[in-house]
Order: C-alpha cells, then sequence, then structure tokens
C-alpha cells in the first residue's frame, strides 16, 4: 500500500448509493504541505469555521490552536514484544456419562487447547511480537480461538500486568497505564448505545465528556458535525440509535456511531475488536474505510478482523495471522504471496489472499504436527526482514515520545485543556508528556450535569417505564385505601393500622426493584465509558442518586396522598408531612439498596431473585411479625439492620404516639379478642365492677385502658424518635450508594486476570 503522505488529500464523500468516494480537497492539501500529513479532525474544522466566517477580514476563534510542525514520517511506533499469557482453568471431573458436560471452561473465546491433557493452565498468547505505527491499520487475523481478542486486549492494557508477561512500548518507552488511557480508545465488539437517542446526540455527549469546557458548545458542536461527516452518518445524524421495540439505524451505521464516540477527541491510538463483525460487505468495508481516515489523521489503528473481503485487505496496511495464540505471520499484505510461496504453498492467482492463508492455517492446525513448522517459518522470515527493515529505517531519526505527543497535539489530537499537572508515572519522559493533558477533560460537576441529561433524555423518550412505575404505585395506594378505610380506634382498629403501615413500608421497598435493570443495560456502556477517562465513577453515582430524587419524590407524593386520608391515619397535616417524608425516605434507601445489588450481580433474574429474598428477610425482622424483646438473640443483629424496621417504627410513633394521647381500649373493649369477648355488654360490666374492687381502681365502661404509648410499649418501639428513624433510614440510602460506589471502583476495571 502506498504511503498516505504521498496521495493527494481527498475528503470523504458519500453518494446517493451511500458509496464512498473521493474528493480533492485544495485546502486539505496544502494542510498536507504544511505538515507532511493528513489532517486532522481539528485542522478540518479550523478550515471549516474559516470558510463559515462570513466576514473574511474579522479574526477567527478556532477549535485549537493548530501550528505547524514538522515531524518524521512515523512519529509513533507502538511496539510489543514477547507477550505471552496463561490462564489457570479448573479440570474437568467426569463421573459418569450422565453427568458428563460439554460445557467451554475457558473464560475467553480465544483460549488455546492445552499442550497436555488435563493441564491446569491453557496459553492464550506465545510469545507475540510486532510492531503498529501511526498512519497505518494493523489487523489481526485467525480463527475463532486464535487470540485475536486477546492481543487486542493486551495491548490495550485490559490485561493484570501480573499475568502478562513482555513488553509494550511507545517510542521505545515502557507505556503506563495511565498514560495509555489518556491516549487511546477502545471499541468494543459490541454496540453499546444508549437506545432513544439520536446519532448527533449521541457524538455530542461523547464530545461534552472528552472534550474540555475550554471549549465552546458551538464549536463542540462543530466538531460533531464534522465527525459525522468523516463517519458517512450525515443522513442518519436526527435519526435514534433504537433497539429491539425501537426502529433506528441500520447495523453498519450503529458500528460507525460506536467508534464516533470513541474517537471524538482525536485519541493516537485506537484498538477495536471485531469491528465488522455482523455487517455486510458493503458496511463492513465503509467501516475500515472510516478506520483509514482515522489511521491517515495521524493515529495508530489496531483491530481485529476474522476474514476481510479482497477491497477490506487492500486498506491494511500490516497483517498479524495468529493460530493458537502463536504468530504464523506478520507482515504487509503484499507479502503475503511470498512468504507462502517460500513455505511451499502458492496463493492461486485468482484466490482471496487472506481466505487462502487462513484454510491453510485451518488444515495444518488439524494436521498431526500443527502449524510448529509455519510458526518456525515465520520466525526464519522475520529476521530475514528485520536485517531489511533496520537498514531502511536507520537514517530516519527517533522521535521522543514527549516531543511526538507535543506535536500530534498542535496538529488537533488528543483534544485537552491545561495541563494536568503531576502524574504518578515514574518515568521523567511520560511525567513530562502526560502534563501536557488532562486525566479527565471535564471537573466533576460538568460530568454529573452531562450524565444527568444524556440519561434523562434517554428516559423521558421511553415515558412508559415511569408510567409503569407510577401506575404500580397508585394501583397498591389504591388497593390499601380501600381495604384500610377509615380505620377505627377498636382493638381491632389498632391491629389494622400495624398491618396497613407493615405492608405500606414494605411496599416501597418492593416497588424499588424495578431499579435493578437501569444499572445492568448500563453496566457495560458505563465499563466501556470510564475504562479510558470519559468521566470519573464518582460522577457516575452522584448524577444517577441526584435525579432519581424528584420521580422518589412524585411517587411518594402519590402514595401518601392515595393512602393517607383515606385510611384515617392521625397527625392532621403535620402526621401527613412526616407520613409521606417516611415514604421518601423509604423509596431513598430501598432505591439505593437495589442499585447497589445491580453493582453487585451481573443477571437480571439473579438480581429480582436475591432483592425479593432480602426484602422479604427485612420484612420479617421489622418488628411486626415478632416484636424485638421476642427476637432470638442470634437473629437480633439481622433486626437492626433490617431496611424496614426504621420507616416502620417511625410511622407507627407518628400514628400512636400524639398529644394529647389517644385512646384504643376503653372498659369493656379489654375482652375483645378473648373467649369473653361473645359474654352479654352487661356481664362484662358486672366483670369491671368486680375488678376494680379487686384491683382498688375504678374501671368503667369508659375508661381508658390502652393509650398510644402503651401500643408502642407492646410493640418494643422504645428505643428511637420517630425523627431518629427517619435519618436513619435516609442515612441508609447514602451508605448503599457509597456502596454501589465502592463496586464501581473495584469492581469494573474490565481486566483479564
Amino acid at each position: 500500500m502506498s504511503d498516505p503522505t504521498t496521495q493527494p488529500t481527498m475528503l470523504p464523500f458519500f453518494n446517493q448509493s451511500m458509496e464512498l468516494v473521493q474528493l480533492p480537497n485544495p485546502t486539505a492539501t496544502r494542510i498536507r504541505s504544511r505538515t507532511g500529513f493528513s489532517p486532522t479532525l481539528g485542522e478540518l474544522l479550523k478550515h471549516v469555521e474559516d470558510a463559515q466566517n462570513d466576514n473574511p477580514n474579522a479574526p477567527t476563534q478556532h477549535v485549537l490552536d493548530l501550528n505547524s510542525t514538522p515531524n518524521s514520517s512515523h512519529p509513533f511506533v507502538l511496539s510489543f514484544a514477547n507477550l505471552t499469557y496463561s490462564v489457570k482453568v479448573r479440570r474437568k471431573m467426569i463421573l459418569s456419562p450422565c453427568f458428563t458436560s460439554n460445557h467451554d471452561l475457558l473464560p475467553e473465546n480465544d483460549a488455546t487447547d492445552a499442550k497436555t491433557d488435563n493441564a491446569a493452565t491453557k496459553i492464550l498468547l506465545n510469545d507475540i511480537s510486532g510492531e503498529a505505527r501511526d498512519g497505518e491499520i494493523m489487523a489481526v487475523l485467525g480463527a475463532s480461538g486464535s487470540g485475536k481478542s486477546t492481543l487486542i486486549d493486551a495491548l490495550a492494557d485490559r490485561i493484570s500486568k501480573e499475568s502478562l508477561k513482555g513488553s509494550i512500548t511507545l517510542n521505545g518507552d515502557v507505556l503506563e497505564s495511565r498514560m495509555l488511557k489518556v491516549i487511546s480508545a477502545y471499541v468494543m465488539q459490541d454496540d453499546l448505545l444508549f437506545p432513544m437517542l439520536t446519532v448527533e446526540e449521541t457524538l455530542m455527549f461523547s464530545a461534552e465528556f472528552r472534550l474540555p469546557r475550554s471549549l465552546s458548545r458551538s464549536k463542540k458542536k462543530a466538531r460533531v458535525h464534522a465527525l459525522i461527516d468523516q463517519l458517512g452518518l450525515r443522513n442518519a445524524a436526527t435519526t435514534v440509535i433504537g433497539d429491539e421495540g425501537h426502529r433506528g439505524v441500520s447495523g453498519g451505521e450503529r458500528r460507525r456511531v460506536s467508534i464516533g464516540i470513541d474517537i471524538i477527541h482525536d485519541p493516537i491510538v485506537l484498538f477495536l475488536d471485531e469491528p465488522t463483525s455482523g455487517l455486510d460487505s458493503t458496511s463492513a468495508f465503509m467501516v475500515v474505510k472510516v478506520l483509514q481516515r482515522i489511521a491517515q489523521s495521524g493515529s495508530i489503528v489496531i483491530m481485529s478482523i476474522h476474514q476481510p473481503s479482497y477491497r477490506i485487505l487492500g486498506l491494511l496496511d500490516r497483517l498479524i495471522f495468529l493460530s493458537h495464540g502463536q504468530t504464523v505471520f506478520s507482515g504487509s499484505p503484499a507479502s503475503l504471496p511470498p512468504f507462502f510461496s517460500e513455505f511451499g504453498h502458492p496463493i492461486p492467482e485468482n484466490e482471496n489472499r487472506t481466505e487462502f492463508a487462513l484454510d491453510l492455517i485451518r488444515e495444518l492446525e488439524e494436521a498431526p504436527g500443527g502449524t510448529k513448522g509455519l510458526v518456525d517459518f515465520n520466525k526464519q522470515w522475520q529476521l530475514k526482514n528485520k536485517r531489511i527493515s533496520e537498514k531502511t529505517i536507520s537514517g530516519i531519526p527517533k522521535v521522543s515520545l514527549k516531543d511526538a505527543i507535543s506535536a500530534s497535539i498542535s496538529r488537533g489530537k488528543l483534544v485537552s485543556g491545561a495541563p494536568a499537572g503531576t502524574s504518578t508515572s515514574n518515568d521523567s519522559t511520560q511525567l513530562a508528556a502526560a502534563s501536557s493533558v488532562h486525566k479527565f477533560a471535564n471537573p466533576l460537576w460538568i460530568e454529573m450535569a452531562v450524565i444527568a441529561k444524556r440519561s434523562l433524555t434517554n428516559s423521558r423518550r421511553m415515558p412508559e417505564l415511569f408510567g409503569i412505575r407510577l401506575g404500580a404505585v397508585l394501583v397498591t395506594g389504591a388497593i390499601l385505601a380501600t381495604m384500610f378505610y377509615h380505620l377505627d380506634n377498636s382493638p381491632k382498629g389498632v391491629q389494622e393500622r400495624l398491618g396497613f403501615f407493615a405492608f405500606a413500608m414494605s411496599t416501597t421497598f418492593y416497588t424499588c426493584a424495578e431499579a435493578i435493570p437501569v444499572f445492568l443495560q448500563e453496566r457495560y456502556i458505563f465499563m466501556r465509558e470510564t475504562a479510558y477517562n470519559a468521566y470519573r465513577r464518582s460522577s457516575y453515582v452522584l448524577a444517577h442518586s441526584i435525579i432519581s430524587v424528584p420521580s422518589l419524590v412524585f411517587l411518594s407524593f402519590a402514595f401518601a396522598a392515595t393512602t393517607f386520608w383515606a385510611v384515617g391515619l392521625a397527625g392532621g397535616t403535620s402526621g401527613f408531612l412526616f407520613y409521606f417524608l417516611t415514604i421518601v425516605a423509604s423509596f431513598w434507601a430501598g432505591s439505593s439498596f437495589v442499585t447497589f445489588l445491580s453493582g453487585v450481580v451481573s443477571h437480571v433474574m439473579l438480581g429480582f431473585t436475591v432483592v425479593v429474598a432480602i426484602l422479604a428477610y427485612f420484612l420479617l425482622f421489622s418488628g411486626f411479625f415478632i416484636s424485638r424483646d421476642r427476637i432470638p438473640p442470634y437473629w437480633i443483629w439481622f433486626h437492626y439492620i433490617s431496611l424496614v424496621k426504621y420507616p416502620y417504627e417511625g410511622v407507627l410513633q407518628n400514628e400512636f404516639d400524639l398529644n394529647p394521647p389517644r385512646c384504643f381500649v376503653r372498659g369493656t373493649q379489654m375482652f375483645d379478642s378473648t373467649p369473653l369477648m361473645e359474654v352479654p355488654e352487661a356481664l362484662k360490666v358486672e366483670l369491671l365492677k368486680s375488678m376494680s374492687k379487686t384491683l382498688g381502681i375504678n374501671i368503667t365502661s369508659s375508661t381508658c385502658v390502652i393509650t398510644g404509648a402503651d401500643v408502642l410499649k407492646q410493640q418494643g418501639v422504645t428505643q428511637l424518635s420517630k425523627w431518629n428513624c427517619l435519618w436513619i433510614t435516609l442515612a441508609w440510602g447514602f451508605f448503599f450508594r457509597f456502596l454501589f460506589y465502592l463496586t464501581l471502583l473495584f469492581g469494573s476495571k474490565n481486566r483479564r486476570r
């Protein structure tokens, strides 16, 4: 493939049949002649602003200050040497034919066969070496299970340093994790996007995350529009992404959007895992064509691909073929014919070179000797080519990592704000280079605002989700209001009030279970965005906590207003206010608890099972079924961690602890719920007189025997005031939000071990 720097500069254009054609651009040609590079998105955007300025003499405000900095033909070289990665697997235990299972015990699809039966380890990468340069696309090829995705993960720092052996350097400097996160982006195989956002909105939110606040919104929007044109998404810009229930963009367009959200800040290194998977040949070609333009703008593009077509092969610059984690070929597509010709298997003239190579590798894998001969031949071939390449590049001066990053920033890549200050890297070169860019593009409060806006926009377009939850709350409230309509102050009324409060408080927690799938649906989007510093994990937790409050308040008011006056609860306006606040606190604690569990479990059905079971235990130990004094000592700890306990006790005190006190059992009512309940009223009066003589206390049919305070004592509600119960319920909510943050901090590293 010819050097892109020697070709006339073209700009992408899509004709009516959506075929990518090339149009010459004199402005871009001038940029190339000045810098020696393909124009970056920032440079193109600068000249777009110049062209759109009505007054040619007026000073223009550019997105970036783009200076011409002469550089070598390849300022960035990502080298990797002797990469080796193995995992421990469980041994298969075959008990009998009826217990056998063909379940794959390997953690990844790239797992290779062990060299010995019943081996304790599987070698996924075996001494892989190579290099990738900016301006080029390096493709990793191989059959399923060959190690393609594992190699991409290794280069993208998605494998722990303790497990991966070998070295990865950028311009000769060891590439630290912090630096790689700043200068690179990773595009997953699956298209993880918010379904109800349009293409333009999706890219705009990515720009809000990745681009600093020093850039105005208009300039960010101009950058997004330029990227939409570069990706060939102009006709789909206002179309929603869509999902199973909502029609949206096509598969190829979704893939290009997935690429666009990770290149909005113009990263130096771009990793892609199977970007053409599941696409037709035309869509796959258009995706790789976009990747070629990204590479020509000064980026290193490294991708895995299963079986490229002839047209796609013409866009690739370097190929690495893998077989069972070993390199069987490494070089340019043009060197495939001589390589296999010297190996003794020449490629037929009219056959696709990659298809021939993959078929031959598969045949060798099934042969007794495997691909050992091809692996050994490739090593000899590489040694011979290495000596030739060393003579070719000996006259090209090396560019330090610091100078290369500075030059890239000056040309519009790695859009960043002010220097980031200090770095955790021990290497002085990377310390200086890292100081040129931020770890995060924006402060925490801006990240929170963008996350909140995106979430609200996506939710607003699916009102049925909130409508179903509101309907469930209103239906539950209406059933309770009619079942417990206007309770009296009799002994039965006391028991009915206790049952109402227990069911009402537990219901607020159960209705929060719908929050389980919310984060589970966003889990991988969150992991993708935070893995490369789009925003902080704390920003995500805080934003989602804040935006959940208005809906919880609305649901709480709907439930409180439906039940308070219909049931005939006491306290008037102040009683209703506390009842309402307790329901808000219950919704808050329940929502936080369910959100925390959604960060721990990984499956929706498992999450629902765990939530329902734990909430049932909370209700059991809340004090309704059995008072605190009657709970066995070895279970008393569960009583104090029950989320239902505190709101339940709070509303009981709000109902029964009033001034002046209310009477719930008078005179003959004390015989209710006893065998004497059926005795005639006159006889009950005579019994009261007899009891009065025995006790020395005058008890008549109107004498108050049990007040609200007595009811609270019988239920064991004596330790905390109602306001303390409210504060503790709120505190549980904050505690579980903090636990949720910890699960995101330590449980979403997205790294292989």
